[in-house]
């Protein structure tokens, strides 16, 4: 057992053809965001919609391109599953196995908390939406429907300190 490292068995199916399935023990790693499988992967999971290749970092601190492709069927062992996107890196394997991730957009999505003390994976009872309050925050007294999200900063333990979003329209409901 490695201390510190949480693994999960994780099932990923192409959304548009359940047939085309793979099943593979994931590293958590809250420092990504995506679910990341190696590229030599891709074929498994048949045709995939392609939607754009972003540039990565990696825990050494190399920049790497990845694919992200999509609609794909994410379920962690034990929770609910959800539909999301894959990002497909060329990895390394070692002594012929790779190392997929979970990031921590589809753990929040799965309702799937990080246990830090007992290094497992435990049910979350609710989604955590505190953001949304913290953007209504923001300025009060200007209607929400004309926030740029880029003006959105979260204030969340789990969010990155001062992320920008893409420049884009967004909805926040408030009482």
């Amino acid at each position: 057992m490695n201390v510190g490292r949480i693994v999960a068995s994780v099932k990923i199916e192409n959304a548009i053809d359940l047939s085309k399935a793979l099943t593979c023990d994931a590293l958590v790693d809250t420092g990504a965001s995506l679910m990341v499988l190696p590229s030599a992967w891709k074929e498994r999971l048949g045709k995939l919609e392609f939607l754009t290749e972003i540039e990565v970092e990696t825990a050494t601190q190399e920049r790497v391109a990845a694919e992200v492709c999509g609609p794909v069927r994410i379920q962690i062992e034990g929770f609910r599953a959800i539909l999301n996107e894959v990002a497909f890196v060329d990895m390394k394997s070692e002594r012929g196995e790779y190392e997929p991730l979970i990031g921590y957009i589809v753990l929040e999505q799965s309702l799937a908390g990080v246990d830090m003390i007992s290094h497992r994976l435990v049910h979350l009872k609710h989604f955590d939406l505190k953001c949304l309050v913290d953007v209504a925050k923001i300025q009060p007294n200007r209607p929400s429907d004309q926030l740029d999200s880029h003006e959105l900063r979260f204030n969340h333990p789990n969010k990155v300190a001062g992320l920008h979003l893409p420049q884009t329209k967004t909805s926040i409901y408030r009482d």
